[in-house]
């Protein structure tokens, strides 16, 4: 059995990251997988060069269609071009494909469409609530807007295809899949990402009282930092670390895995979550976390068992979990380590994958 696993990026953000992780976890368990991401543009200014022709087509598409509003041009996306990978030889080698987030111009609806006619198996990760919306990528962030119905049309007439299994990383999302208009009787199942135990584990602590908080992009408005600085002047003697592209980055896996081992706490405000590797970096460091009761976090942290889930928006209950953690770190850092051993290790997400590609019932 071969597996071709498809991702806009191969390292940047984190639908990207799990992607890269599970073909690791699939390699390390004897299964011959191998991946494809879209091809950037080899010249001009370095900003566009990370994009492609077919995802500046698209935000140009995008741009009109709402009026030529910028303000969610990266908020939406609609696979309306993208490129062919079914002539590529891994796919046509390929007895099972799997997708994973493969928007901003990687695979069109049309070439999914395709792939899905061809007979192989497809398998489709979701990362975000995308699948079950028109345009929109988060339903915090959706309006119903003349491009979200269009592309509620397109999808259904996909989804109406059968053919695909779908993936939660999230029981939340699945939840929220199972409740959505577009995708509530389709297949699907939930298995998070996978996380190499190896590499993210404890080490020595100093117990400085350090805070950490890690996002892309760190002034973004989605990962809460309004309340971790609100949380953070109701402290006293706690360092709050805040890293990001925007900030001096942390340039391998082994130097953030020391960071977060390193660290008293680690703290995710996000207003919008599936199932964040930084919380579960963390948690596999034997570092607690703190987050709000949002999306997947709380099946990650369990209240007061290995972390702390506070109120969503209440910066006042972020700043007393913070407290409570830094109480209490070695309980709830050991408590969160072994939760990250028994239901994220390779061994086990990878399991469970090679059961939905063989189209067995998990």
């Amino acid at each position: 059995m071969k597996v071709l696993i498809l991702s806009t990026y191969e390292r940047s953000g984190g639908a990207a990251i799990a992607a890269s992780r599970l073909l690791h976890a699939l390699r390390k368990n004897r299964v011959d997988a191998t991946m494809l991401c879209r091809k950037n543009i080899s010249w001009g200014p370095q900003r566009l060069r990370k994009q492609s022709w077919s995802s500046i087509w698209e935000r140009t598409v995008i741009f009109c269609r709402n009026g030529f509003n910028r303000k969610e041009l990266w908020a939406t996306d609609i696979a309306l071009c993208g490129q062919d990978i079914t002539k590529t030889k891994e796919y046509k080698e390929a007895d099972v494909i799997h997708l994973h987030w493969v928007n901003q111009g990687f695979l069109s609806l049309s070439t999914i469409e395709k792939i899905v006619k061809s007979g192989k198996r497809v398998v489709w990760t979701m990362h975000d609530a995308w699948n079950t919306m028109g345009a929109y990528h988060l339903s915090i962030q959706r309006k119903d807007t003349p491009l979200e119905q269009w592309m509620l049309q397109r999808k259904q007439r996909l989804y109406a295809l059968g053919g695909i299994q779908f993936v939660t990383c999230s029981k939340w999302l699945m939840s929220e899949v199972k409740q959505s208009q577009l995708m509530h009787d389709l297949p699907v199942t939930s298995i998070p990402n996978p996380i190499d135990t190896e590499l993210f584990q404890p080490v020595t602590h100093t117990g400085r009282r350090r805070v950490l908080f890690v996002a892309q992009k760190v002034d973004n408005p989605m990962k809460g930092v309004q309340y971790l600085k609100e949380a953070a002047a109701m402290l006293d003697d706690v360092e709050v670390v805040a890293l990001g592209r925007d900030i001096p980055y942390v340039s391998s896996e082994e130097e953030m895995a020391k960071l977060y081992a390193s660290m008293d706490a680690f703290v995710l405000p996000s207003l919008s979550e599936n199932l964040p590797n930084t919380i579960m970096e963390a948690m596999a460091c034997g570092t607690p976390c703190v987050g709000f009761n949002v999306g997947g976090i709380p099946e990650m942290i369990d209240h007061k068992v290995n972390g702390y889930v506070a109120r969503y928006k209440d910066a006042a209950d972020l700043a007393e979990g913070i407290r409570y953690v830094l109480a209490d770190h070695d309980r709830l850092g050991a408590a969160a380590r072994e939760k990250v051993l028994h239901e994220y290790s390779e061994e086990s997400v990878a399991r469970r994958y090679i059961e939905i590609y063989k189209g067995t019932d998990i």
